[in-house]
Protein backbone atom coordinates (compact mmCIF):
# COMPACT_ATOMS: atom_id res chain seq x y z
CA UNK A 1 0.00 0.00 0.00
CA UNK A 2 1.37 3.44 -1.29
CA UNK A 3 2.36 5.61 1.54
CA UNK A 4 0.43 8.75 2.29
CA UNK A 5 0.97 12.21 3.69
CA UNK A 6 -1.43 15.39 3.86
CA UNK A 7 -1.64 18.40 1.91
CA UNK A 8 -3.78 21.61 2.65
CA UNK A 9 -5.65 22.52 -0.48
CA UNK A 10 -7.89 25.60 -1.33
CA UNK A 11 -11.63 23.81 -1.99
CA UNK A 12 -13.76 26.96 -1.87
CA UNK A 13 -13.80 30.76 -1.16
CA UNK A 14 -12.35 31.27 2.34
CA UNK A 15 -12.12 27.07 2.52
CA UNK A 16 -8.93 25.08 2.95
CA UNK A 17 -9.17 21.43 3.70
CA UNK A 18 -6.59 19.32 4.55
CA UNK A 19 -6.96 15.88 2.89
CA UNK A 20 -4.27 12.97 2.42
CA UNK A 21 -2.81 12.01 -0.77
CA UNK A 22 -0.14 10.07 -2.21
CA UNK A 23 3.67 10.51 -0.75
CA UNK A 24 5.40 11.50 -4.19
CA UNK A 25 8.35 8.93 -5.19
CA UNK A 26 11.85 11.20 -6.40
CA UNK A 27 12.76 10.55 -9.94
CA UNK A 28 16.03 10.33 -11.44
CA UNK A 29 17.50 13.97 -10.91
CA UNK A 30 15.06 14.89 -8.16
CA UNK A 31 14.65 15.71 -4.73
CA UNK A 32 12.11 14.96 -2.38
CA UNK A 33 12.08 17.67 0.70
CA UNK A 34 10.13 17.32 3.70
CA UNK A 35 8.12 20.87 3.91
CA UNK A 36 8.13 21.50 7.70
CA UNK A 37 7.10 24.95 7.16
CA UNK A 38 5.17 26.99 4.82
CA UNK A 39 4.28 30.51 5.38
CA UNK A 40 1.02 32.19 3.93
CA UNK A 41 1.79 34.86 1.37
CA UNK A 42 -0.74 37.42 -0.16
CA UNK A 43 -1.15 35.76 -3.09
CA UNK A 44 -2.38 32.45 -1.13
CA UNK A 45 -4.56 34.60 0.73
CA UNK A 46 -6.08 36.39 -2.61
CA UNK A 47 -6.91 32.88 -3.62
CA UNK A 48 -8.38 31.89 -0.43
CA UNK A 49 -10.44 34.84 -0.19
CA UNK A 50 -11.58 34.22 -4.11
CA UNK A 51 -9.52 37.72 -5.60
CA UNK A 52 -7.57 35.63 -7.68
CA UNK A 53 -9.31 32.67 -9.01
CA UNK A 54 -7.59 29.18 -9.28
CA UNK A 55 -9.46 25.24 -10.25
CA UNK A 56 -10.21 23.64 -6.79
CA UNK A 57 -8.75 21.92 -5.15
CA UNK A 58 -6.10 24.46 -5.34
CA UNK A 59 -2.42 23.78 -3.58
CA UNK A 60 -0.86 26.77 -2.58
CA UNK A 61 2.62 27.09 -1.06
CA UNK A 62 6.02 28.97 -2.10
CA UNK A 63 7.33 30.42 1.15
CA UNK A 64 8.60 27.54 2.17
CA UNK A 65 11.29 25.32 4.23
CA UNK A 66 12.17 21.84 5.33
CA UNK A 67 15.16 19.34 4.69
CA UNK A 68 16.21 16.79 2.49
CA UNK A 69 14.01 13.55 2.68
CA UNK A 70 15.24 11.61 -0.39
CA UNK A 71 17.12 11.86 -3.49
CA UNK A 72 16.66 10.29 -6.98
CA UNK A 73 19.26 7.95 -9.22
CA UNK A 74 22.21 10.52 -10.73
CA UNK A 75 22.56 12.62 -7.45
CA UNK A 76 25.33 12.02 -5.26
CA UNK A 77 23.93 11.58 -1.95
CA UNK A 78 27.63 13.93 -0.41
CA UNK A 79 25.98 16.35 -2.61
CA UNK A 80 22.28 16.22 -1.03
CA UNK A 81 22.72 14.95 2.74
CA UNK A 82 19.38 13.62 3.97
CA UNK A 83 18.16 15.71 6.64
CA UNK A 84 20.19 18.83 5.58
CA UNK A 85 17.89 21.97 6.12
CA UNK A 86 17.05 23.83 3.35
CA UNK A 87 14.88 26.17 1.60
CA UNK A 88 12.83 26.02 -2.15
CA UNK A 89 12.83 28.29 -4.62
CA UNK A 90 9.62 27.13 -6.08
CA UNK A 91 9.49 29.71 -8.73
CA UNK A 92 10.50 27.81 -11.97
CA UNK A 93 13.12 28.82 -14.36
CA UNK A 94 13.80 27.80 -17.91
CA UNK A 95 17.05 28.49 -18.93
CA UNK A 96 16.56 29.63 -22.33
CA UNK A 97 13.76 32.68 -22.78
CA UNK A 98 14.13 35.92 -23.39
CA UNK A 99 14.10 36.73 -19.23
CA UNK A 100 16.46 33.66 -18.27
CA UNK A 101 18.89 34.78 -20.63
CA UNK A 102 19.67 38.08 -19.31
CA UNK A 103 20.02 36.40 -16.12
CA UNK A 104 17.05 37.10 -14.89
CA UNK A 105 15.39 34.01 -14.29
CA UNK A 106 12.13 35.86 -12.32
CA UNK A 107 11.24 37.45 -15.57
CA UNK A 108 11.03 33.60 -16.72
CA UNK A 109 8.06 32.68 -19.10
CA UNK A 110 7.62 29.29 -19.07
CA UNK A 111 6.83 29.00 -15.56
CA UNK A 112 3.93 26.83 -16.25
CA UNK A 113 6.02 24.47 -18.54
CA UNK A 114 7.93 22.67 -15.26
CA UNK A 115 6.58 19.03 -14.55
CA UNK A 116 4.21 18.57 -11.99
CA UNK A 117 2.40 15.69 -12.54
CA UNK A 118 3.75 14.17 -9.02
CA UNK A 119 1.04 16.62 -7.43
CA UNK A 120 -2.39 15.45 -6.67
CA UNK A 121 -3.91 18.68 -7.56
CA UNK A 122 -2.96 22.16 -9.46
CA UNK A 123 -0.55 24.57 -7.68
CA UNK A 124 2.23 25.34 -6.58
CA UNK A 125 3.16 22.50 -4.14
CA UNK A 126 4.56 24.47 -0.86
CA UNK A 127 0.79 23.14 1.26
CA UNK A 128 2.55 19.39 1.02
CA UNK A 129 4.32 17.77 3.59
CA UNK A 130 6.53 16.65 0.21
CA UNK A 131 7.44 17.66 -2.76
CA UNK A 132 9.36 17.43 -5.64
CA UNK A 133 12.32 19.67 -6.32
CA UNK A 134 15.13 19.68 -8.79
CA UNK A 135 18.85 20.50 -7.54
CA UNK A 136 18.37 24.51 -9.23
CA UNK A 137 15.58 25.16 -6.94
CA UNK A 138 17.18 23.97 -3.61
CA UNK A 139 19.29 26.49 -1.12
CA UNK A 140 20.85 25.33 1.90
CA UNK A 141 20.33 26.78 5.13
CA UNK A 142 21.61 26.88 8.66
CA UNK A 143 20.76 23.55 10.04
CA UNK A 144 19.97 25.90 13.72
CA UNK A 145 18.10 28.50 11.85
CA UNK A 146 14.08 28.25 13.70
CA UNK A 147 12.01 26.73 10.89
CA UNK A 148 9.93 30.16 11.43
CA UNK A 149 12.72 31.86 10.36
CA UNK A 150 13.89 29.79 7.45
CA UNK A 151 10.56 29.96 6.04
CA UNK A 152 11.13 33.82 5.26
CA UNK A 153 13.41 32.52 2.68
CA UNK A 154 11.36 33.94 -0.54
CA UNK A 155 9.99 36.96 0.49
CA UNK A 156 12.80 38.08 1.79
CA UNK A 157 14.78 37.39 -1.35
CA UNK A 158 11.36 39.02 -3.39
CA UNK A 159 12.82 42.23 -1.18
CA UNK A 160 16.47 41.97 -2.05
CA UNK A 161 15.55 41.56 -5.90
CA UNK A 162 13.52 45.06 -4.61
CA UNK A 163 16.35 46.51 -2.99
CA UNK A 164 18.89 45.86 -5.92
CA UNK A 165 16.96 47.38 -8.30
CA UNK A 166 16.50 50.42 -5.49
CA UNK A 167 20.45 50.95 -6.08
CA UNK A 168 20.56 52.29 -2.67
CA UNK A 169 23.56 54.11 -1.41
CA UNK A 170 25.09 54.78 1.95
CA UNK A 171 23.03 58.31 3.18
CA UNK A 172 20.54 57.88 0.77
CA UNK A 173 16.95 59.28 1.84
CA UNK A 174 14.90 56.14 1.35
CA UNK A 175 11.23 55.86 1.51
CA UNK A 176 9.17 52.82 1.80
CA UNK A 177 5.63 53.20 1.08
CA UNK A 178 3.35 50.69 3.39
CA UNK A 179 3.89 49.43 6.56
CA UNK A 180 2.53 45.80 5.25
CA UNK A 181 5.26 42.48 5.85
CA UNK A 182 7.06 43.47 2.44
CA UNK A 183 7.26 47.55 3.44
CA UNK A 184 9.11 46.32 6.97
CA UNK A 185 11.51 44.06 5.24
CA UNK A 186 12.23 46.96 3.26
CA UNK A 187 13.09 48.94 6.62
CA UNK A 188 15.31 46.38 7.43
CA UNK A 189 17.17 46.13 4.31
CA UNK A 190 17.68 49.43 3.21
CA UNK A 191 18.74 50.60 6.97
CA UNK A 192 21.74 47.61 6.00
CA UNK A 193 22.76 49.82 3.30
CA UNK A 194 22.99 52.65 5.33
CA UNK A 195 20.20 54.75 4.23
CA UNK A 196 17.94 56.96 6.54
CA UNK A 197 14.47 55.40 6.01
CA UNK A 198 10.91 57.29 6.11
CA UNK A 199 8.32 55.15 6.03
CA UNK A 200 4.62 56.31 4.99
CA UNK A 201 1.77 53.92 6.60
CA UNK A 202 -1.64 55.19 7.85
CA UNK A 203 -1.57 52.00 10.60
CA UNK A 204 -0.13 53.43 13.85
CA UNK A 205 0.97 49.93 14.87
CA UNK A 206 2.40 49.33 11.94
CA UNK A 207 4.24 52.47 12.72
CA UNK A 208 5.61 51.15 15.81
CA UNK A 209 7.39 48.04 14.40
CA UNK A 210 8.72 49.92 11.74
CA UNK A 211 10.50 52.19 14.12
CA UNK A 212 11.69 48.95 16.29
CA UNK A 213 13.27 47.14 12.91
CA UNK A 214 15.12 50.71 11.93
CA UNK A 215 12.71 53.36 10.21
CA UNK A 216 14.00 56.88 10.93
CA UNK A 217 10.92 58.99 10.52
CA UNK A 218 7.09 58.02 10.19
CA UNK A 219 4.51 59.36 8.08
CA UNK A 220 1.06 59.04 8.51
CA UNK A 221 -0.45 60.01 4.90
CA UNK A 222 -4.37 60.23 6.59
CA UNK A 223 -2.68 63.39 8.26
CA UNK A 224 -0.36 65.36 6.02
CA UNK A 225 0.48 65.59 2.71
CA UNK A 226 3.32 62.52 2.21
CA UNK A 227 4.63 64.27 -0.98
CA UNK A 228 5.18 67.18 0.91
CA UNK A 229 6.41 66.05 3.80
CA UNK A 230 8.90 63.96 2.05
CA UNK A 231 10.30 66.96 -0.17
CA UNK A 232 10.06 68.60 3.76
CA UNK A 233 12.61 66.27 5.51
CA UNK A 234 14.75 66.28 2.52
CA UNK A 235 15.35 70.42 2.26
CA UNK A 236 12.82 69.81 -1.11
CA UNK A 237 14.69 67.21 -2.91
CA UNK A 238 12.61 64.20 -2.56
CA UNK A 239 14.11 60.74 -1.54
CA UNK A 240 16.61 59.13 -3.40
CA UNK A 241 14.73 55.76 -3.44
CA UNK A 242 11.11 55.87 -3.21
CA UNK A 243 9.96 51.78 -2.78
CA UNK A 244 6.04 51.35 -3.10
CA UNK A 245 4.60 48.49 -1.45
CA UNK A 246 1.13 48.87 -1.90
CA UNK A 247 -1.02 47.35 -3.94
CA UNK A 248 -3.41 51.01 -4.58
CA UNK A 249 -2.61 52.50 -7.89
CA UNK A 250 -3.28 56.16 -6.51
CA UNK A 251 -0.25 55.72 -4.15
CA UNK A 252 1.62 54.51 -7.00
CA UNK A 253 1.20 58.04 -8.16
CA UNK A 254 2.22 59.16 -4.95
CA UNK A 255 5.90 57.39 -4.76
CA UNK A 256 6.47 58.95 -8.07
CA UNK A 257 5.98 62.72 -6.82
CA UNK A 258 8.29 62.01 -3.84
CA UNK A 259 11.13 61.11 -5.86
CA UNK A 260 14.55 63.37 -6.25
CA UNK A 261 15.98 64.21 -9.47
CA UNK A 262 18.46 61.21 -10.43
CA UNK A 263 16.22 59.65 -7.57
CA UNK A 264 14.58 55.81 -8.64
CA UNK A 265 10.70 54.89 -7.92
CA UNK A 266 10.47 51.02 -7.35
CA UNK A 267 7.31 49.54 -8.05
CA UNK A 268 7.24 46.72 -5.65
CA UNK A 269 3.88 45.36 -5.25
CA UNK A 270 1.49 44.30 -8.05
CA UNK A 271 -1.77 46.65 -8.58
CA UNK A 272 -5.44 45.57 -7.57
CA UNK A 273 -7.09 47.10 -9.81
CA UNK A 274 -4.77 48.18 -12.11
CA UNK A 275 -4.71 51.70 -12.91
CA UNK A 276 -2.88 53.53 -14.70
CA UNK A 277 -1.16 56.38 -13.09
CA UNK A 278 0.16 59.65 -15.25
CA UNK A 279 3.82 60.30 -15.68
CA UNK A 280 4.99 63.19 -17.45
CA UNK A 281 7.36 62.95 -20.19
CA UNK A 282 8.69 66.00 -19.58
CA UNK A 283 9.14 65.69 -16.07
CA UNK A 284 11.12 62.24 -16.60
CA UNK A 285 12.77 64.18 -19.51
CA UNK A 286 14.40 66.73 -16.84
CA UNK A 287 14.89 64.67 -13.85
CA UNK A 288 16.73 61.77 -15.43
CA UNK A 289 14.74 59.63 -12.15
CA UNK A 290 13.94 56.08 -13.14
CA UNK A 291 10.81 54.39 -12.88
CA UNK A 292 11.14 50.15 -12.93
CA UNK A 293 9.67 47.34 -11.08
CA UNK A 294 10.37 43.91 -8.68
CA UNK A 295 8.55 41.34 -9.44
CA UNK A 296 9.69 37.54 -7.38
CA UNK A 297 13.13 35.93 -6.07
CA UNK A 298 16.17 36.36 -8.25
CA UNK A 299 18.74 33.31 -8.36
CA UNK A 300 20.50 35.86 -6.47
CA UNK A 301 18.59 37.53 -4.38
CA UNK A 302 17.47 33.94 -3.10
CA UNK A 303 21.06 32.79 -2.35
CA UNK A 304 21.29 35.88 -0.49
CA UNK A 305 18.46 35.71 1.31
CA UNK A 306 19.34 32.10 2.30
CA UNK A 307 22.82 33.41 4.03
CA UNK A 308 21.28 36.71 5.90
CA UNK A 309 18.89 34.72 7.47
CA UNK A 310 21.46 32.03 8.27
CA UNK A 311 23.91 34.07 9.64
CA UNK A 312 21.25 35.88 11.47
CA UNK A 313 22.08 39.48 9.41
CA UNK A 314 18.24 39.40 8.78
CA UNK A 315 15.82 38.78 11.78
CA UNK A 316 12.45 38.38 10.53
CA UNK A 317 10.89 37.53 14.32
CA UNK A 318 8.76 40.08 14.89
CA UNK A 319 6.90 39.67 11.70
CA UNK A 320 5.75 36.21 12.66
CA UNK A 321 2.04 36.62 13.51
CA UNK A 322 1.68 32.88 14.22
CA UNK A 323 2.81 29.09 13.45
CA UNK A 324 -0.28 27.35 13.87
CA UNK A 325 -0.33 22.88 12.54
CA UNK A 326 -1.53 21.74 9.89
CA UNK A 327 -4.35 20.66 11.22
CA UNK A 328 -5.69 23.79 11.87
CA UNK A 329 -5.02 25.32 8.10
CA UNK A 330 -8.11 27.24 8.14
CA UNK A 331 -7.56 29.33 11.14
CA UNK A 332 -4.43 29.90 9.79
CA UNK A 333 -5.78 31.58 6.79
CA UNK A 334 -8.39 33.13 8.49
CA UNK A 335 -5.56 34.87 10.76
CA UNK A 336 -3.34 35.56 7.81
CA UNK A 337 -6.09 37.77 5.55
CA UNK A 338 -6.63 39.76 8.71
CA UNK A 339 -5.21 43.72 8.26
CA UNK A 340 -3.26 43.36 12.14
CA UNK A 341 -1.11 40.37 10.91
CA UNK A 342 1.92 39.98 8.96
CA UNK A 343 3.28 36.19 8.49
CA UNK A 344 1.53 32.85 9.60
CA UNK A 345 3.14 30.06 9.07
CA UNK A 346 1.74 26.57 8.70
CA UNK A 347 3.69 24.01 10.18
CA UNK A 348 3.14 21.13 8.10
Amino acid sequence: MAETMKIVAITGDHEASVIEVAKPEPGKGQIRMRVEGCALCTFEQRMFTGVVPVPKPFIGGHEVAGYIDAIGEGLKPENYPIGKRIAARTFYSCGHCYGCRHDEGNLCVNGNEHDKSWMAYPGIGGLEQYMLIEPNMLYFMNDELPLEKACFAEPLACVLNSIEKGQIEIGDDVVVIGGGIMGQLHVMCSKLRGARVIMSEPDEARREIAVKLGADVCINPLECDAVEKVKELTDGNGAAVVFNTTAVAAVAQQAIGMVAKLGRVVMYSSQHPDKPIEVSPNWLHNSEAVITGAVSPSLRSFRRSCDALSKGIIDPEKLVSGVFDIDDAQKAFETAIRPDTFRCIIKM
